[in-house]
């Protein structure tokens, strides 16, 4: 699978720190957060593959995954998976371990409840004496670090056995995996995947919205909503209304996914349980024709599994599946996308817990959806007094939502958005086959001596004033040919493809995963022109690589593939995509930051603000004062969802124009609010709207505006004003400015 521009530089991040912490003394901590939904499994075993696969690295490493409940399950199955082609790492069970200890590069895969038990048969004494204590001291003697990974590390962690369980352990390195970490030990390093980035890429859900269709009020940080107190039928009806909204625009996106409505009962044993779970059964049955019986009704609670055997395929026939929240742990199932809740329900506060089964984008290569309602999940509750609890669930769930108003006609204008690339700093797989090509083309099979190991320590010797800690207690000089170990070999191979990147005609930043690209493709040469295999092979390649006559072949051919990347590069840097006929989005969510605002001449019903910018306040103040305006919309900056026109800031970007505005004659007026500095920052912008809206005009479009300020720009008691020129006519002053009157 290809990775995520925020996976890859997580990977990254956890490799550079674990390398750090596993090169001090003592027992060490890393802490690793990431959202839930971000793919924090697959992240830690790419982590896990290129650190047994760093030559830096000089430890033997065995590791342990320990997890809560049955998730060791589930992630030893994702592992095994992930590393099936590689076999990387062997992940094993305690009764899959050979010789009773943790082989190298094997991962032992244990539920950390059960191994906290005193009874539990893999701590307490037997005769095989094969428990995990005496596991440990067997594979200690072999001389392997052992590294621990917690996953879910919040739910167990902290408690005094699981402390002294860690102790016995006695790790190099403990990870803790979480979306939600514990208290953190302040000597501990960090790695966090921020919610913005998983989102932006599509990995998960834009928001989680809460009762939608119905008001939400926000008083004395608890959310009452008009939900509250209603029949448990309303609630499931409003779901299932929506749920037939979302499978039509599935069907539209020819998309085969039926979105999942989930049913969390009281999480409580008992007769309550009974009577709401047969009342619910009766609900769905008798009004909406979803039963057990023609497949469309799943359950899934302690000692009654119905139907749930293909409940997790996106185009399974179950349409609502009833569950407790015991089951939400470490459950997959990307197609649910409805969540509903009842009053009786054991808690009113909202974590992340709550919504996290409803996060996942069900086609995540694919990422978010043309159609915006596809890109969100929703929660509806007739709970009262919710509360939302301060973690990234506080981030996520929005309880406002604005409508378009339904007076509202088509403007369909020609807006853009930017198509994301990956940065142009780093050297992605595409690296690798143009270098292949040039070695063609520069025939650099035939100029190269695979017997010639002689290195030339002048050119390392020049290089030396770099000064990247090349060989500890070593001092390089002289003409001699000198003997190092593999492990000194690699790192001067290293030396040699960080000054390739970093020299010559074409510049890149020396990091370790475009370090990592250039050496691939050396050894991928050598693997298909010279039958060297991958591992035992490569310190011969390095040798000859770094060996006096062949070297300046090989700067030869990595310069030149760097000018190829770059002109790729360049072909592939952000495009600006026309986006044919953009109309207001028929509806926007807002979290607790935002409150409501009387503005009637808003296209979005109820408007809600964060009032971040006094400006944009008192431009709307003005634009609510007039007769001419028939509506205005506070437009976005992200997406194909607002509204955009190009300019040239060095390279094609898309500006976001703060405020469209219809007028009653028909005109449509697009203006950007601007004061001091960001005035006199403006001009690729000014340029970019002015040419936009000539051109559009001259395509028969009644369009005007430009950038808007107001002439007292501390009180905003002046008049308001807009540039509607070239940037070249823009003075000191507001002489050639137009009033804006409407």
């Amino acid at each position: 699978m290809r990775l995520k521009i925020y996976q890859e530089n997580a990977i990254e991040e956890l490799l550079e720190k674990a390398k750090k912490l596993l090169g001090y003394s003592g027992e060490k901590k890393l802490v690793f957060k990431a959202p839930t939904g971000s793919g924090k499994t697959i992240m830690m075993a790419e982590f896990l593959k290129q650190l047994v696969d760093d030559r830096e690295i000089r430890q033997n490493l065995t590791f342990i995954w320990t997890a809560p409940r049955q998730l060791h399950i589930q992630s030893r199955a994702k592992l095994e998976n992930y590393f099936e082609e590689s076999r990387a790492l062997k992940c094993s069970y305690f009764e899959d371990l050979d010789d009773r200890k943790i082989g190298e590069n094997e991962t032992l895969f244990f539920n950390w409840e059960s191994i906290n038990r005193a009874d539990n048969v893999y701590i307490r004494d037997n005769e095989q004496d094969f428990n995990l204590s005496k596991v440990l001291e067997r594979t200690k003697e072999e001389g392997r670090e052992i590294i621990l990974i917690i996953d879910e590390a919040h739910h167990h962690a902290t408690s005094e056995i699981s402390q002294g369980l860690i102790q016995m352990i006695g790790p190099k390195l403990t990870i803790d995996v979480s979306a939600t970490p514990a208290i953190i030990d302040p000597d501990a390093e960090k790695v966090n995947v921020h919610l913005e980035e998983v989102k932006r890429e599509g990995m998960i859900k834009k928001a989680v919205v809460l009762n939608e269709e119905f008001v939400n009020l926000l008083k004395r940080g608890k959310i009452e909503s008009d939900l509250s107190g209603s029949s448990e039928e309303l609630v499931i009806d409003a779901a299932l209304k929506k749920q037939k909204g979302l499978l039509k625009a599935f069907q539209k996106e020819k998309a085969k996914i039926n979105p999942l409505i989930l049913i969390q009962l009281p999480d409580r044993i008992g007769q309550l349980e009974d009577i709401m779970k047969d009342r619910v059964i009766r609900i769905l049955k008798d009004k909406y024709k979803i039963s057990i019986e023609n497949g469309k009704l799943a359950i899934w609670l302690s000692g009654e599994h119905i139907n749930k055997e293909d409940v997790e395929k996106n185009d399974s026939e179950v349409e609502v599946l009833i569950f407790k929240q015991a089951i939400a742990l470490g459950w997959d199932c990307p197609r649910a996308q409805i969540l509903v809740l009842f009053r009786q329900w054991h808690s009113p506060i909202f974590s992340i817990q709550t919504v996290g089964r409803i996060m996942r984008m069900p086609e995540p290569i694919k990422g978010h959806y043309e159609n915006d309602i596809l890109n969100y999940s929703y929660v509806y509750t007739n709970l009262s007094d919710i509360e939302i609890k301060e973690d990234i669930a506080r981030d996520y769930i929005t309880i406002y939502t604005s409508k378009r108003r339904p007076d509202y006609k088509p403007i369909n204008l020609l807006s853009c958005y930017s198509k994301r690339y990956r940065e142009k700093t780093r050297l992605s797989p595409l690296f690798i086959e143009l270098f292949l090509k040039e070695t063609k083309s520069y025939g650099l099979k035939k100029k190269i001596d695979t017997k010639a190991k002689k290195l030339n320590i002048k050119v390392f010797n020049d290089w030396k004033a770099e000064n990247i800690d090349l060989l500890a207690g070593k001092t390089i000089a002289g003409d001699k040919a000198i003997k190092v170990s593999g492990f000194d070999l690699q790192r001067l191979f290293d030396f040699f493809v960080r000054n390739s990147l970093r020299e010559g005609s074409v510049s890149f930043y020396p990091e370790d995963r475009s370090v990592g690209r250039v050496k691939e493709a050396i050894y991928k040469f050598f693997e298909t022109e010279f039958k060297m295999k991958r591992g035992e092979g490569e310190d011969e390649t390095a040798q000859i690589v770094l060996s006096d006559k062949n070297i300046q072949q090989f700067v030869n051919v990595i310069d030149k593939t760097k000018e190829e990347y770059q002109k790729e590069v360049v072909k592939r840097e952000p495009e600006i995509i026309p986006l044919e006929n953009w109309d207001m989005p028929e509806s926007l969510t807002f979290g607790s930051d935002y409150k409501k605002e009387e503005r009637k001449k808003s296209v979005m019903q109820p408007f809600y603000s964060d009032n971040r910018w006094k400006t944009e306040k008192v431009f709307i103040e003005f634009l609510e004062k007039s007769e001419n305006i028939e509506w205005w919309f506070k437009n976005g900056d992200r997406d194909k969802i607002f509204f955009a026109v190009s300019y040239d800031n060095g390279e094609q970007k898309p500006f976001y124009v703060d405020f469209i505005v219809k007028i009653k004659d028909g005109r449509i007026g697009l203006f950007d609010t601007k004061t001091g500095i960001t005035l006199r920052d403006a001009k690729p912008k000014i340029d970019g709207l002015y040419k936009y809206i000539r051109t559009q005009n001259k395509k028969g479009k009644k369009l005007f505006g430009g950038i808007v300020t107001n002439t007292d720009q501390r009180n905003y008691r002046g008049r308001w004003i807009y540039f509607d020129k070239n940037s070249k006519e823009l003075r000191n002053n507001f002489s050639n400015w137009q009033i804006l009157e409407l």
